[in-house]
């Protein structure tokens, strides 16, 4: 029986290849399911549609460390892409950034992002940040690498400078940040395409964009942003839009009619939803395994 390659080494494999990694995110295990059937090569669970998710609350660092962990722990134990996680600040200083890194590589996270917003962090596309000095960001990607078991877990550099400090400085701190030991870069929230090309054109590491339905970043394809040299793509959010647009609809629809009939056509049906879960897989289990 061939050996299963470990999450860590499925995200490096994907990193050699040619052409960007497309990776939605999911702000639950079911999303991410659907994603992986859809047939996409790795998932991303990020804070805003986790906080979401669990709570119902905005991504304001209401969730703990642990709180994250253990929502990509059921989401990578249940699918077998690669998922990348959102780890937020570290959640402290240089000894919390080490068991952050333990803690979500024992969840069975392929990689995660680390960025250098101030505490209390916020989305990154919402106003108000605060960045730390690079130096402690540096000394922190230094203590991450020391951590991890596994050489080929990722490490996702993420700057919110551009906001705070301007383009060239959020340059300047990303290329820093990936000489300490990050292996791809992610400049957060750049206005223009001529700064998306300033970003390829400057940064000398692997590079990361993220494509926030209704944020500050233009939305470019995927194709796009392969000619401008990104190796990596996200779009966070828009599992979570989608599904209040769905649900607003839906309530009033139930509301008004007294049942959601009028709905039918666009929901999956309650075979195909079985099919999604792999409900035979587990009704045949007995015949499989019975003397």
């Amino acid at each position: 029986m061939q050996k299963k390659i470990s999450p860590a080494r499925a995200i490096r494999a994907l990193m050699q290849q040619p052409g960007i990694i497309r990776t939605l995110g999911a702000h639950d295990v079911l999303t991410a399911v659907m994603v992986e059937q859809a047939g996409f090569d790795s998932v991303f669970i990020g804070g805003f549609g986790t906080s979401a998710s669990l709570y119902g609350l905005p991504d304001l660092n209401f969730l703990g460390m642990m709180e994250m962990v253990d929502a990509t722990r059921r989401m990578a134990h249940r699918v077998s892409i690669p998922v990348v996680a959102d780890a937020d600040t570290g959640h402290g200083d240089l000894h919390n950034v080490m068991r952050c890194v333990q803690e979500f590589e024992g969840a069975g996270a392929a990689g995660i992002i680390l960025e250098d917003q101030a505490f209390p962090k916020r989305c990154g596309h919402f106003g108000g940040k605060h960045v730390i000095p690079a130096i402690e960001m540096v000394a922190k990607f230094k203590a991450a690498v020391a951590a991890r078991n596994d050489d080929d877990f990722l490490f996702i550099a993420r700057t919110d400078a551009r906001e705070t400090d301007g383009l060239d400085d959020a340059i300047d701190r990303i290329n820093r940040y990936c000489d300490a030991g990050a292996d791809v870069a992610f400049i957060e929230a750049p206005l223009s395409i001529d700064e998306l090309e300033e970003i390829c054109k400057r940064v000398e590491y692997p590079k990361f964009v993220n494509m926030l339905a209704y944020g500050k970043t233009p939305i470019l394809s995927a194709a796009e942003l392969e000619d401008m040299g990104f190796k990596m793509m996200v779009a966070p959010i828009d599992s979570v839009l989608l599904t209040a647009k769905i649900m607003r609809e839906m309530t009033d629809v139930f509301k008004r009619d007294g049942h959601t009939k009028a709905l039918f056509d666009d929901m999956v049906d309650f075979e195909e939803i079985k099919n999604i879960l792999g409900l035979q897989k587990y009704l045949t289990l007995e015949d499989q395994f019975k003397d």
